[in-house]
């Protein structure tokens, strides 16, 4: 009895330790399967998220309603600068193309030695004609004296008087000959009329022009205007004094304002020229061709960030975030811009959110994963852009990794 009872303490210690292993390599072996399965299931479910992206909603936004039209850049004025003295020889040009002038500037000079020599002999002549009316008065005045004693007949009387006024007729005409060489001289010597910028030359050194030739061509005072060709069925929305914005094409943009518009429609475009008054600037040229806009009043509208809008198949679209964070693409219209926002004029509502940017990678029923938006840009750098004052925020889509 004694030698199986201790046969069988000897044996039940193994066993139960062993029976305790196998209990806790189950245990472990279940928990690790476990493990397994979560990561799996999570590793499935982050392989199937296309983007994490941010998400954003639109936003009622005061916008300009603008009217787009294009354009001449003509100058304001453009006067002629001929020469007025007949048949002289060109001296000297002192301007060129591209100067900027001041009114009562010499611009060109005619050679003045012909002139001045008829001017000298015509004072000469002035001068006999005043010593022969200084005779002829003298003569007159003693017959006067001498008409009531009869020392004189009546008709050499009548001669002395006559003789007097023809003596004074000469001496008006040659200070008239005189004054007209005085304006000859003058002539010699071709003046700005204005102040502006010389836009063409036709003088030649050692030209003898007849009168009437052009010489120059002047902008007056430097001023430029944009004639923009508006339907006329446009016109009722303009008024003088209204703002524009002028497109140039080296891609610069200039303000201006509406001068006056044209009283008569094309009859055969149909559409009529609106003059506008533009601002000082390096950039703009007489003769350009440019588009602008005439800010006609505002109005509230719905607006995305652009980075919001994707363009496919010449469609506009947004990708709307669904259940499950799933997304739908959304087709809309979109209408006018401000800053870096477009607005929605249809397709949209305004609760709807949407992928803020990295649309473009999407598809429709793409799975993504949604992230906060990056903090607010510091107001110092907020304040560089329009978006800014709208309220955007202008997020950024990263590959899901």
């Amino acid at each position: 009895m004694k030698t199986s009872h201790w046969h069988r303490t000897r044996w039940a210690a193994p066993t139960a330790v062993a029976t305790l292993t196998l209990a806790a390599w189950a245990t472990w072996v279940q928990a690790a399967d476990k493990d397994k399965a979560a990561a799996a299931a999570a590793g499935a479910s982050a392989a199937q998220a296309a983007l994490t992206v941010t998400t954003t909603t639109a936003q009622a936004t005061t916008l300009a309603h603008k009217l787009s039209a294009n354009g001449n850049i003509a100058a304001w004025q453009e006067a002629v600068i001929g020469t007025e003295a007949n048949g002289l020889r060109l001296a000297d040009v002192r301007v060129n193309v591209g100067d900027v002038v001041k009114k009562g500037q010499v611009l060109a000079t005619f050679a003045a030695e012909t002139v001045q020599a008829e001017l000298n002999q015509t004072r000469a002549a002035v001068g006999e004609a005043e010593a022969t009316l200084a005779e002829a008065e003298a003569n007159a005045q003693r017959a006067r004296e001498l008409s009531a004693t009869g020392a004189l007949s009546a008709q050499q009387i009548n001669q002395y008087l006559t003789a007097e006024r023809t003596a004074r007729a000469r001496l008006d005409a040659q200070k008239a000959m005189a004054r007209l060489q005085e304006l000859r001289l003058k002539q010699t010597q071709v003046l700005a009329p204005d102040n502006g910028v010389i836009s063409a030359r036709n003088a030649t050194i050692g030209a003898v022009l007849p009168a009437g030739s052009e010489m120059f061509r002047l902008i007056r005072q430097g001023r430029l205007e944009w004639r923009a060709e508006v339907p006329s069925s446009d016109l009722p929305q303009l008024k003088p004094g209204m703002p524009v914005q002028v497109a140039l094409p080296t891609g610069s943009t200039i303000g201006g304002k509406v001068r006056m518009l044209a009283p008569t429609v094309d009859d055969k475009t149909r559409n009529a020229l609106v003059y506008v008054d533009l601002a000082a600037s390096p950039d703009v040229r007489a003769g350009m061709f440019a588009r602008g806009e005439f800010e006609v009043g505002s109005g509230q509208g719905l607006t995305l960030p652009q980075s919001a809008v994707v363009l496919r198949d010449g469609f506009s679209y947004v990708l709307k975030l669904g259940a499950g964070n799933k997304v739908a693409q959304t087709k809309v219209s979109v209408g006018r811009r401000v800053g870096d926002r477009v607005e929605i004029t249809s397709g949209l509502d305004a609760q709807a959110r949407v992928v803020a940017s990295g649309g473009a990678f999407l598809a429709d029923g793409d799975l993504v994963r949604i992230v906060d938006a990056p903090p607010a840009a510091p107001k110092a750098q907020a304040s560089r852009s329009s978006a800014s004052t709208l309220g955007a925020v202008v997020p950024t889509a990263t590959s899901a990794k």
